[in-house]
């Protein structure tokens, strides 16, 4: 009895072990962007990758309301499976559309090697306006996200 406790221990404590490192390597929103920095970027999305932990979508800000520099962006969303739920799925996101997103600039104000940010609502040239954002994360709860906490 005493061996199958100590065994079902040191399993458990290889089990726990086994799944640490990808969870710790999940960041949080402060860890990488400023939520003094908000921005508004525009323009054709130029590719999207469909991957987790995050979706990317990168397009060409060439906004005139845009509030960051012009020139080739990358946009962290939520994951897929996130999105797809708040209706935005692969055909929602066609190369050469054009797309109004709002969110936070990276801490790296320089762009290097690319400018980053994470979106919080995407507009489609039809007017339909999603969030895009990731819930959880430290993100601020701007209202955007209908499961925020006192949000309906």
């Amino acid at each position: 009895m005493k061996i199958k406790l100590l065994a079902l221990a040191a399993v458990t404590a290889v089990g726990v072990v086994a799944i640490k490192p990808p969870a710790t390597a999940h960041h949080a929103f402060s860890a990488e962007f400023d939520a003094n920095l908000p921005v508004r970027l525009g323009g054709p999305i130029t590719r999207v990758e469909w991957i987790n932990p995050h979706t990317w979508i990168h397009l060409e800000n060439n906004d005139p309301e845009a509030t960051r520099d012009p020139g080739p962006w990358m946009v962290e969303g939520g994951t897929p499976n996130t999105l797809l739920r708040r209706g935005i799925n692969r055909n929602s996101l066609e190369l050469g559309q054009d797309i109004v997103v709002t969110g936070y600039q990276s801490k790296d104000r320089l762009c290097e090697p690319t400018c980053r940010a994470n979106g919080r609502d995407i507009t489609f040239p039809d007017g339909r306006k999603l969030f895009m954002g990731s819930s959880g994360t430290g993100a601020p709860r701007d209202g955007s996200d209908a499961s925020e906490p006192g949000q309906n």
